[in-house]
């Protein structure tokens, strides 16, 4: 807890110090000492936090650019249970939600639209790491629980010098607690939890850290969470909280430190996530909707969906990593070495995309198409996206560990990924009613690769290019890319000004094939697709601190995303035919570039008298910025470079103890990110998907703030109580570039389906504009809680007090011609946890027996004047008495 942090502040030197000088941890030397300090800062109540953002240990006051760290007390307080949650409390953290292990972050309003699930090729923006391994992958970053986390870094800005690839706008490292020698502890949590609308959720977890010897211990973590479903569905495949889930997982490290330079460190992490369906509330679906339903123009409705197939999401997570260190003496070698082995799964409901395609095709201008049985728009359609990924990934580096005024890195990276992508779209049924007579529909509108050499239609089985019947959609795409690179980060303090300097170089290659079949592809066979770069990102900055509680930074750098390879544009599906301006805008476009930018920023850094006050202000120019456009009705998605855009702004955080007990906490940012350039189609007719000058980047709320109060004090002898409340504000956003272009939410006639009537066709054009921004929601979360010295803690809470159906991303099938929706927030969800931490007493070493005492010196002795010898201590006898004078002579006689 953080009672009386401002009384108990000046005791975190003192116990710091001892908590350096305890057993050992795990990982590299600057780690050992960011954890026994933070150990230290939680027992006293004490506000520093140590961090390792630059590969040394230093605190968050120190590091000479902008940083937050969410300690597991501040992830306990907030009840946050994924990165999501934490999000909220970082000020220029945005998270978009798409679903369970779905989601994109970005830092700074550095973002380019949504990635959906079926573009393997596209490369994060925000680089991810779980302790020194990375785990990123675009889109399906892992959703590791936060459970026995000893803390959430958020490094802002690009920090492709140390982090490399992925980090153009940020870094975001979990921090997991360690081993331990010679230490018994551990943490039980228990929590149940009722979601409005929904159904009863909860959680069990474990953590033990346990000696096995003298120079072995081991820590191990396990955890089962129930996801409480909320969202409702009709249709074939109706159901009550149809997006309930779990997550099942845990980790086991050990350290092996048989001399005290020497630390060894295994993991395995494993991790499976499920759901049942998905966050996703619609307000238009191609089977329900105001022409299906004049009665109920709003669609299926709030937090429901249309399915005529349930649906599903399965993630498991492998991830096995060796972390390696000897401390020379001044200077540390560090070895990092990991394997993730991923298969994800997502499997959804594509009837409503089947069957407006399948209508498409019987309105071709021609007499073959009347042969399509209109009713191929009742057929089930399941369309599922697998991913298999193996990557290898190996970090080795020195560091220098001292405190003199000269500090360096440098070190050597390379990355290995193996990644497998496929599409099918099983849809039994559908070969009988459409497939032939689709593909001489093509044929004669002039689709050439559904015409053989004499022009006429080829056959089904042509068609699906080896690829399995009743499927119209079929793809793999394997992808290998492999990534060296070197780098170096060095600093020296003069005093009151400090000089930091980074670069680093990378080498990048990537080979792609893709092979499609089905009468919704474009029966495609392309190999060995290649492509590469190289190149600097540099680091430089200026701090300068005229006295302890004051730093002033200045910095310039340079982050970058690697580029890639556009899948073909699928010309069957578009309805501007296989020519023309939009398939020639959207389908000539086969690579992109890498991202560039520079950061430029300022911030101040003030900590005094129990207030901490950090700010930055940035500005961000972005060449090649990479923009995913959605090619409207022909379900497809490219990647386009937009050659200008930028992001400017301020963040700040503020924290304060004005009395004993109370704590307060004040974070925000206010973002500007726009497209400097405008990207027209091929003839130059009209702006492509919305990038146009002056035009909002997506994803990113213009304003973001979150306030937090929490007030405690003793509750009886043995026990201390507390109360903490909070309020988020995320502003409004878009979720792709063209949704803020007039008339976007236009999107031409609507096709509709009526299962009851069989009516079929398409409607009046309707509007949807005003609905594609998503508009501003407020949080607001309670919390109390008994913390027992014993370890025993209760707490209570209510997150999402308001019960707020926040609009997280605007959700659309087909160009929104077979599904309009949103994906949602959780509800007001009501809860209660148990949690109850243990510890021993470190065990220390058994001191040896001390020496035996020397034996006793001699009596001291003295000689007396008579010359016997006697101790010092007695008394010389007296001397003898003078002998008598001898007698006078006698007087002569007279004579």
């Amino acid at each position: 807890m953080t009672l009386h942090a401002y009384a108990k502040r000046s005791l975190l030197i003192g116990a710091a110090t001892m908590a350096l000088a305890s057993p050992a941890w795990a990982q590299t030397q600057e780690e050992s000492q960011a954890q026994a300090t933070n150990e230290a800062t939680e027992a006293n109540q004490g506000d520093v936090i140590i961090v390792t953002a630059t590969k040394r240990a230093s605190t968050v006051q120190d590091v000479p650019f902008s940083i937050n760290a969410q300690t597991q007390e501040d992830i306990q307080r907030a009840n946050a249970n994924t990165i999501e949650d934490i999000s909220r409390n970082v000020a220029g953290l945005t998270v978009q939600n798409l679903g369970p292990g779905q989601s994109q972050v970005s830092v700074r309003g550095v973002s380019a639209g949504q990635i959906v699930r079926d573009q393997p090729g596209v490369k994060e923006q925000v680089g991810v790491y779980l302790d020194e391994s990375v785990v990123s992958l675009s889109l399906f970053t892992p959703d590791f629980d936060l459970f026995d986390l000893n803390r959430v870094e958020t490094l802002r800005g690009p920090q492709g010098t140390l982090f490399g690839s992925g980090s153009v706008g940020g870094t975001l490292r979990y921090i997991t607690n360690q081993p331990k020698l010679g230490r018994t502890e551990g943490t039980v949590e228990a929590n149940l939890n009722h979601v409005h609308d929904g159904e009863l959720g909860g959680h069990l977890k474990g953590a033990i850290n346990v000696p096995l010897g003298e120079t072995l211990a081991a820590r191990a973590v396990a955890y089962y969470t129930k996801y409480a479903g909320f969202v409702d569905a009709i249709g074939p495949a109706a159901g009550k909280d149809v997006n309930d889930g779990k997550r099942v997982g845990g980790r086991l490290a050990l350290l092996w430190q048989p001399i005290e330079e020497l630390k060894i460190t295994p993991r395995v992490v494993y991790q499976k996530v499920t759901a049942d369906g998905f966050n996703r509330e619609e307000f238009y679906n191609f089977y329900e909707n105001q022409f299906t339903d004049p009665s109920n123009p709003g669609g299926p409705g709030k937090r429901t969906q249309y399915l005529k197939l349930r649906e599903k999401f399965k993630d498991k997570t492998l991830l096995a990593d060796l972390t390696a260190s000897y401390d020379f003496g001044g200077v540390e070698l560090t070895s990092i070495t990991s394997y993730i082995n991923r298969d994800i799964l997502v499997s959804r409901d594509a009837s409503a995309l089947t069957g407006s395609v399948g209508l498409t095709f019987s309105s071709f201008p021609d007499g073959a198409s009347g042969d399509i049985d209109p009713d191929v728009a009742l057929l089930p359609s399941n369309l599922r996206d697998t991913t298999d990924l193996k990557q290898w990934t190996q970090e080795i580096r020195l560091a220098s560990t001292g405190s003199g005024p000269f500090q360096w890195v440098v070190g050597g990276f390379y990355s290995h990924v193996d990644r497998k992508y496929s599409q099918r779209l099983p849809t039994p049924g559908f070969d009988v009613l459409a497939t032939q007579q689709a593909i001489d529909s093509l044929c004669l509108i002039g689709v050439p690769v559904f015409c053989d050499t004499f022009g006429d239609p080829i056959t089904a089985e042509q068609a699906y290019n080896g690829f399995g019947p009743d499927s119209p959609y079929n793809a793999d795409l394997p992808y290998i890319i492999k990534q060296k690179a070197i780098f170096g980060e060095a600093s020296y303090d003069f005093g009151q000004f400090k000089l930091t300097g980074g670069l680093r170089y990378y080498d990048f290659k990537e080979t792609r094939d893709f092979v499609s079949g089905g009468v919704f592809s474009n029966v495609d066979t392309r190999l060995n697709d290649r492509t590469k770069s190289d190149g600097f990102s540099p680091r430089a900055i200026v701090t300068w601190e005229p006295n302890n509680n004051l730093s002033l930074n200045v910095q310039a750098s340079k982050g970058f995303r690697l580029g890639g390879v556009n899948d073909p544009l699928n010309i069957p599906l578009c309805t501007g035919g296989p020519t023309g301006v939009f398939a020639t805008t959207f389908g000539g476009n086969p690579l992109y570039d890498d991202e560039t930018l520079w950061n430029y920023e300022a911030g101040v850094k003030y900590s005094k008298r129990g207030i901490t006050f950090n700010a930055a202000a940035f500005y961000t120019d972005i060449k090649n910025l990479q923009v995913t456009a959605d090619a409207g009705d022909c379900s497809s998605r490219v990647v386009f470079n937009v050659d200008k855009a930028h992001t400017m702004g301020i963040e700040a955080e503020i924290a304060a103890s004005p009395i004993p007990g109370l704590d307060l906490s004040l974070a925000g940012s206010l973002i500007q990110s726009e497209f400097d350039s405008t990207l027209l189609s091929s003839d130059e007719s009209f702006v492509v998907a919305g990038i146009r000058k002056g035009n909002r980047l997506p994803t990113v709320p213009k304003f973001q703030m979150a306030a937090t109060a929490t007030y405690g004090s003793r509750f009886n002898d043995n026990a201390d109580w507390y109360v903490s409340g909070s309020f988020q504000h995320v502003g409004n956003r878009i979720t792709q570039p063209g949704d803020q272009e007039p008339g976007a939410g236009n999107f031409g006639n609507m096709t509709f389906y009526d299962p009851e009537t069989g009516d079929f066709g398409t409607g009046a054009d309707f509007d949807f504009t005003d609905r594609l921004k998503l508009p501003a929601y407020n949080l607001v979360n309670l919390s109390a809680g008994i913390e027992w010295d014993s370890g025993l803690e209760v707490v209570a809470y209510v997150n999402n007090l308001l019960d707020t159906n926040a609009k997280l991303s605007f959700d659309r099938e087909r160009g929104g011609r077979a599904r309009l929706g949103y994906n949602i927030g959780q509800p007001r969800t009501i809860g209660m946890t148990v949690r109850y931490k243990f510890a021993s007493e470190p065990v220390v070493a058994a001191a040896p027996p001390p020496p035996p005492p020397p034996p006793p010196p001699p009596p001291a002795t003295q000689t007396c004047s008579d010359g016997s010898v006697i101790l010092a201590t007695d008394m010389c006898p007296p001397p003898p008495p003078p002998p008598p004078p001898p007698p006078p002579p006698p007087e002569p006689e007279r004579g």
